[in-house]
This record gives structure tokens, C-alpha cells and sequence, in this order.
């Protein structure tokens, strides 16, 4: 069978999305940040790595399940979105609730950071530590690059996911979902005998 013809077209992939990419990253820098610098016991703790957690997973969930359900994939890929902007929002309240600045769209670090497109949580936490140590101003502490940092690639993921998303949509706009694709290959079978 031709692969344009499959029933259950490839699906998955998801390891190959830089939003999934970013979201990982983002997953594993929260753990950090959060044992860091949140209390254990704290719900807050808790409520970032979930969201943190949920914003990776529901991009998984959804790729996997875009085969047999483009509605499903649509879905959990906005709850991936919606997970991480809660989890966007939790870093601008540390930052705020502890009088620290939230860097602006055009703040030099951030686009550092952005520009250079760190893989692991390791590579993201010794740029932290660099950036803490070259720091002129004495009011920069460690906990106000790492929040901003984290919430800085948030930023990014949930950009991405919004273009993921927008893509999602002009595909079943275009080639419809599975009960469309079933009833083409069915059609085209039938025409064919």
C-alpha cells in the first residue's frame, strides 16, 4: 500500500518538534529551578512542575494520537500551550513577588539566551552561573537569571506551539481527519475494483 494510502497515516514524531524540544527543556529546567528555590512542601512547587510536566507531555500525547484523531492532537497540543503559559505566568509571579526585574522583549539576555539555543538543562545552568558571575549590578542574584531564563524559553515554546497549532489547523482545513481519510480510501478501493 502506497503510503498516501495508509489508513492510519505516520504519526509520532513528536522527539523531532522544537516545541516538544523546548518544552522538555523547559520541563527539566523547572525541577531544577523549582528544588532551587522552592519549598518542597510548597503547592507552588508542585503546580510548576506539573505544568511544566503537562506542557511536554500533552505535546507527546497529541502526536501520538494525530494517526487516528487530528481533533485529539488539536486538543492536547493547546493544553500543552495552555499548561505552559500557567507555568509562564508562575515565573513572573516569583519574579514580582520577590521585587525581581522581569527582563523586557528586548533585554539583551534574553536574546542571548534565545540566540543560543541550549540543548540540555546543564548547558542553560552553566550559562545561569556565567551570567551571575560577569553581572555588574549587585542586585542580580542567581534565583532572577534563572527565573528569567526559564520563563524566557516558555516564551519560545509556547510561540512554537502557537505556529504547531496554526499548522494543525490549515491540515484539517485542507485534508480533513480520519473519518475523511477512511472514506477517501474507501471510495478510492472501491473505484478501483
Amino acid at each position: 500500500m502506497d503510503p498516501v494510502d495508509r489508513i492510519i497515516p505516520k504519526h509520532g514524531g513528536y522527539k523531532n518538534l522544537k516545541s516538544y524540544q523546548i518544552a522538555e527543556l523547559v520541563y527539566d529546567l523547572t525541577v531544577r529551578f523549582c528544588d532551587r528555590y522552592i519549598d518542597r512542601r510548597s503547592r507552588t512547587h508542585d503546580q510548576m512542575v506539573q505544568a511544566a510536566r503537562s506542557g511536554a507531555s500533552n505535546i507527546v500525547e497529541g502526536s501520538q494520537a494525530s494517526g487516528t484523531s487530528k481533533k485529539t492532537e488539536m486538543k492536547l497540543t493547546n493544553v500543552a500551550r495552555a499548561s505552559l503559559e500557567e507555568l509562564k505566568l508562575d515565573y513572573q509571579h516569583f519574579l514580582r513577588q520577590r521585587g525581581l526585574s522581569e527582563w523586557s522583549r528586548n533585554h539583551p539576555l534574553r536574546t542571548e539566551l534565545i540566540r543560543r539555543r541550549f540543548r540540555t538543562a546543564g548547558e542553560v545552568a552553566q550559562w545561569v552561573h556565567e551570567v551571575h558571575q560577569r553581572s555588574t549590578e549587585s542586585t542580580t542574584s542567581m534565583s532572577s537569571i534563572a527565573a528569567n531564563a526559564v520563563r524566557t524559553l516558555t516564551i519560545v515554546a509556547c510561540s512554537l506551539l502557537d505556529r504547531q497549532i496554526a499548522a494543525q489547523e490549515a491540515s484539517f482545513q485542507k485534508e480533513g481527519g480520519f473519518t475523511e481519510r477512511l472514506y477517501r480510501i474507501r471510495s478510492s478501493s472501491r473505484r478501483a475494483c
